[in-house]
C-alpha cells in the first residue's frame, strides 16, 4: 500500500499534470477506541512491516483529498508517537469511552471548523482500504450530490463512506454507539460498488490481523 511519501509524490505528479485534488473533501480516520478485544494497542500492531493505522491514513492521503484528520482517543500519545501519520492532523477525542459516536462527532466537528464540503470516513483498523475506492466514492458524490455515499463490496456496505456537510448537524447529535447510519434516515444515500478495489475488512483480534496479513 502507498505510504505518506508516495502520497506526496502522487500529489506532486497531479500538480505537474495540471490536475487538482478534490476541493473541500477531508479524509477522516476514526481510531479512538481502546481495542479491548485485541489485547494491546491495535493501532500500532505491525501489518506488512508498518503500524496498522498507517495503512488507511496513507490510502486517504494517496487519494488526493484536501486533508486527512485522524481521531485518536485511547493511547493517543503512544499512537501519535509510534505511527507515521504523514501530514494527517490529529484530533483528540477525550470522551472516546462513551461510544463510537464520540469519535465521529469529533472528526466531523474538526471538518466543520475547516469548512469542509464533505468527509470520507475510514476506520483505523482497515489496512486494505484502497485509494481507488476513495476516489470512486468522491466521484459519485460529485456527480450526484447525495447526502452520503457508501462503498459496497459484494453488495455489502462498508468503508469508505462519504458524508456531505448536509449531514454534519445530525451527526453532532449522535450519542453512544450510534454510527453515521442513524443520522441518514430519510436522506439520499448512494451505494457505489468497489469490488476489486481493496477491502473494507477490519481487525478486531490478532487472528483477524493474521488472516489479512496472509
Amino acid at each position: 500500500m502507498s505510504g505518506p511519501a508516495d502520497a506526496a509524490r502522487a500529489s506532486s505528479l497531479r500538480e505537474r499534470r495540471g490536475e487538482q485534488p478534490p476541493s473541500g473533501v477531508l479524509g477522516l480516520v476514526l481510531a479512538a477506541g481502546a481495542a479491548t478485544r485485541f489485547g494491546s494497542v491495535k493501532q500500532l500492531a505491525p501489518f506488512r512491516g508498518r503500524p496498522l493505522i498507517e495503512h488507511p491514513v496513507a490510502a486517504l492521503q494517496a487519494a488526493g483529498l484536501d486533508a486527512v484528520v485522524v481521531v485518536l482517543g485511547a493511547a493517543a500519545d503512544a499512537i501519535a508517537a509510534g505511527a507515521d501519520l504523514g501530514d494527517g492532523a490529529v484530533v483528540r477525542c477525550d470522551d472516546w469511552a462513551t461510544g463510537q459516536s464520540a469519535a465521529l462527532r469529533a472528526g466531523v466537528a474538526a471538518a466543520r471548523e475547516r469548512g469542509a464540503e464533505a468527509v470520507v470516513v475510514a476506520l483505523g483498523d482497515q489496512p486494505l482500504l484502497a485509494p481507488a475506492a476513495v476516489e470512486r466514492v468522491v466521484a459519485a458524490w460529485r456527480a450526484g450530490g447525495a447526502h452520503a455515499v457508501r462503498a459496497t463490496y459484494g453488495g455489502t456496505p462498508g468503508h469508505p463512506t462519504l458524508l456531505a456537510a448536509s449531514t454534519f448537524a445530525a451527526i453532532a447529535q449522535l450519542r453512544g454507539d450510534a454510527g453515521a447510519r442513524a443520522a441518514l434516515d430519510g436522506l439520499a444515500v448512494v451505494a457505489v460498488a468497489c469490488d476489486g478495489l481493496g477491502s473494507a475488512a477490519d481487525v478486531d483480534t490478532p487472528d483477524d490481523l493474521r488472516r489479512l496479513e496472509g
